[in-house]
C-alpha cells in the first residue's frame, strides 16, 4: 500500500523542497517542467509519479506526456494565464489571516448567492468587499459564492470549471479570495461556495490525456463521460479539492452541485458520505455547513444524529419549494413547472410544513416515482428561494420575478419565504427587486461556441414561446460578450424609488427573522410541521420550534378570504378571521411551562 502522502494529487512542501504528483496510469514516463527545466518524474504503483525539487510562490510549471503534450497540474492552486497553460507554485500557508473566526450556527443563516463576475462593476473578489456593508446592513448572514474554479475564458458561470482547486483568475488571485473571506468574517458573515464535483468543463480538461481511468467508458452524463469515483485515486482528488477549499480559504462550507449525477453505487461509503466525513473529521471545532442539490429529494444524506448533531450534509436545496412558489407567482406550468401544475396549493403548503413536494409520488415531468419522506428531518434542514442562478438564467432571456410576476403575489411569497423556518436564499440583487436579468453565457471560440449558441437554443425548443426558429434566434448566444455584461446587476437601482421600498421590505423581513425566529431555530424538531389549510390561496401552517410554536396565515388570492384561527403575538401582519388580499400574517406563540 501507499503511504497517504504519496496518494496526494498536486504541489505539496516536502522538506527543503516540494513534491510534485500526478496520476498518470496510460504514461510509461512522464516529466516536470518547472521554470524551463524538465524533471523526470519517479514512477510509482498504481500509476503515479513524483519528484521533489526546490521551487518557490509563483514559479511556473507542468507536466509533459509521452507524446509532448504539456498540460496544467489538474490540482493547481493557480494558474499563470489560461487553463491550457503552466500552473503556479502556491503556499496558502503564507496569508497572514486578520480574523479569528469559529464560525456562525446554521440556525442564523440567511444567505445571498453571488456570481464574482456579475456582482460588481469591476467582478472581482477584492470588489466584492465593498459590498458586504450592504450585505450586513440588509440583514444576511451568509454570502453563497457560485463556482470559482478555473474554467477556460474570462466570463462563465463557472459550472464548466476544469482546474478545480484554483480560483479563477479573472477574479483575482487566491490571495484576493483569502482577502474576501477575511473581510466577511470580520462583518460577521459566513462563506460558502458552490463547487462542482459531478462533471469537468468542455474545454481544458486534460485528465483523459494521461488517466483515461478517471473516468468510466459506457456511462455518459449531460456533460460527457462519467467519473469513476470507486478508483482511489479519483476519490483522493476530490476529497482533496473539498478539504482544501474549506482549509486553504477558511470557508464556512461547500454546496455541492447536481449531486444526483455524482453516482458512486459500488462503493461503501459512497463518495459522498465519504467527503462529508473527512471534512467533519479535519475541521471538529469549526461550524462547517455542507449543503447538496439534489432533484431526486433524497434525505438520507440529511439525516440527524443524536441530540439533532449533523454527521454528513446540513441542507439541500430545497427546488419543490421554489417550483411550487414560482407556479404560484407566475401561473407558468412548461418544463419542470409541470409537476405543479394542478394541485399547487397543496403541495406548497406541504412543503412548508414537511420539506419536499414530492415525497415518493408520480412525477408528471420526470414520469416515475420521486422523492422520500421528509417531514422527520428539522426545517434547518432545508434551503429554500424564489430566485437562484438556475431558476433565473436557465430561462431564456434569464428574466427575474420582478418582471414576470404579479408584485403583491411575489411581495407574499418573499415573506412567507423570510419567516418560515426554513433556511432563505435570495440571489444578488433580489433584496431590491432587482430587473437586469442573469443570462447563461460562456467564453469558448470555434465549434465549441457554435455548439453551445445551437445547443442552448435547441433546449427551449419544446417551449410554446419558442417553437418558432425566428424567436429561437433571437435567444441571447453566451459567447456573446453582451451577454456577460448585461447580467451585472445594477446597483443604483437600489436608490430607485421602488428599489429603496423594497430593500427596506427585506430588510424589515430580515430583521424579524434574527429576533423572533433565529433564537428558536437551533433545536427546532423534525416532525414539528404541521399543515392546517392550503387551497385557493389560502395557506396555514403551523412549526413547533424551540419553546415555541410559528404560526403563518396568508391570503395570496386576489379578493379577502377567511383563514383559520391561530394564536400567538403577531410578528408580522395583523391577525384576524378574514385577511385582505396578499396579506401574511406570522405569529409566535410561547411554550407554556
Amino acid at each position: 500500500m501507499m503511504g497517504d502522502g504519496a496518494r496526494r494529487w498536486g504541489s505539496e512542501p516536502d522538506g527543503e523542497g516540494r513534491a510534485f504528483r500526478l496520476w498518470a496510469p496510460s504514461q510509461g514516463a512522464l516529466t516536470l517542467r518547472l521554470e524551463g527545466r524538465d524533471l523526470p518524474m519517479k514512477p510509482g504503483p498504481d500509476g503515479w509519479f513524483s519528484v521533489t525539487a526546490e521551487a518557490r510562490p509563483g514559479d511556473r510549471y507542468g507536466f509533459v506526456l509521452g507524446n509532448g503534450l504539456f498540460v496544467p497540474d489538474p490540482a493547481a492552486r493557480a494558474q499563470a494565464g489560461d487553463v491550457h497553460g503552466a500552473s503556479l507554485v502556491v503556499d496558502p500557508s503564507a496569508h497572514v489571516w486578520r480574523t479569528e473566526w469559529p464560525g456562525r450556527p446554521w440556525a442564523e443563516a440567511a444567505i445571498c448567492e453571488l456570481h464574482v463576475g456579475t456582482f460588481t462593476p469591476e467582478g472581482t473578489f477584492r470588489a466584492a468587499i465593498d459590498r458586504l456593508d450592504h450585505l450586513v446592513e440588509t440583514g444576511f448572514t451568509a454570502i453563497e459564492l457560485m463556482p470559482v474554479s478555473q474554467f477556460d475564458g474570462n466570463r462563465g458561470w463557472g459550472y464548466d470549471g476544469v482546474l478545480l482547486r484554483a480560483p479563477h483568475n479573472a477574479y483575482g488571485t487566491p490571495d484576493d479570495l483569502r482577502a474576501l473571506v477575511d473581510a466577511a468574517h470580520a462583518r460577521g458573515l459566513m462563506v460558502l461556495l458552490d463547487v462542482v464535483f459531478n462533471h469537468f468543463g468542455a474545454s481544458g480538461n486534460y485528465l483523459a490525456a494521461y488517466a483515461p481511468e478517471f473516468f468510466r467508458e459506457g456511462a455518459p452524463t449531460p456533460w460527457g463521460a462519467a467519473i469513476a469515483y470507486d478508483r482511489a485515486p479519483v476519490r483522493r482528488f476530490f476529497i482533496d479539492a473539498a478539504l482544501g477549499w474549506i482549509g486553504e480559504y477558511r470557508l464556512d462550507g461547500l454546496r455541492l452541485d447536481a449531486i444526483d449525477h455524482v453516482r458512486d453505487p459500488g462503493s461503501d461509503p459512497e463518495i459522498l458520505i465519504e467527503i462529508a466525513r473527512e471534512i467533519r473529521a479535519a475541521f471538529p471545532d469549526r461550524e462547517i455547513h455542507l449543503t447538496t442539490e439534489d432533484n431526486r429529494n433524497v434525505t438520507h444524506l440529511h439525516e440527524r444524529g443524536e441530540g439533532g448533531a449533523v454527521p454528513l450534509y446540513t441542507a439541500e436545496w430545497n427546488d419543490d419549494f421554489h417550483n411550487a412558489a414560482h407556479v404560484i407567482a407566475t401561473g407558468e406550468i412548461e418544463g419542470y413547472y409541470e409537476d405543479f401544475a394542478e394541485h399547487h396549493w397543496e403541495t406548497f403548503g406541504r412543503i412548508l410544513a414537511e420539506g419536499f413536494g414530492y415525497q415518493g409520488e408520480h412525477s408528471p415531468h420526470g414520469g416515475g416515482a420521486r422523492g422520500t419522506p421528509s417531514a422527520h428531518l428539522p426545517p434547518l434542514a432545508f434551503v429554500d428561494f424564489l430566485q437562484n442562478h438556475d431558476q433565473v438564467g436557465n430561462r431564456a432571456f434569464g428574466e427575474r420575478l420582478s418582471v414576470i410576476a404579479k408584485p403583491e403575489r411575489l411581495a407574499a411569497l418573499q415573506a412567507i419565504l423570510l419567516l418560515s423556518p426554513h433556511v432563505p436564499l435570495l440571489f444578488m440583487g433580489e433584496e431590491w427587486g432587482e430587473t437586469t436579468p442573469f443570462v447563461f453565457f460562456t467564453d469558448f471560440e470555434g465549434d465549441l461556441a457554435e455548439a453551445v449558441r445551437e445547443g442552448r437554443r435547441r433546449e427551449f425548443a419544446h417551449f410554446g414561446a419558442f417553437r418558432d426558429e425566428a424567436t429561437r434566434a433571437a435567444i441571447p448566444d453566451p459567447n456573446d460578450p453582451g451577454s456577460f455584461a448585461a447580467s451585472r446587476i445594477n446597483w443604483a437601482h437600489r436608490e430607485s424609488e421602488a428599489g429603496a421600498a423594497a430593500l427596506r421590505r427585506t430588510r424589515e423581513l430580515l430583521a424579524i427573522r434574527a429576533r423572533d425566529i433565529v433564537p428558536r431555530l437551533g433545536r427546532a424538531p423534525g416532525n414539528g410541521g404541521r399543515l392546517i389549510a392550503a387551497e385557493d390561496g389560502v395557506i396555514a401552517v403551523d412549526w413547533r420550534l424551540d419553546g415555541a410554536t410559528l404560526r403563518l396565515r396568508a391570503n395570496l388570492d386576489d379578493r379577502p378570504r377567511a383563514v383559520p384561527p391561530g394564536a400567538g403575538r403577531a410578528i408580522l401582519g395583523t391577525p384576524g378571521a378574514e385577511l385582505p388580499a396578499g396579506e401574511v400574517v406570522f405569529m409566535i406563540e410561547e411554550a407554556t411551562a
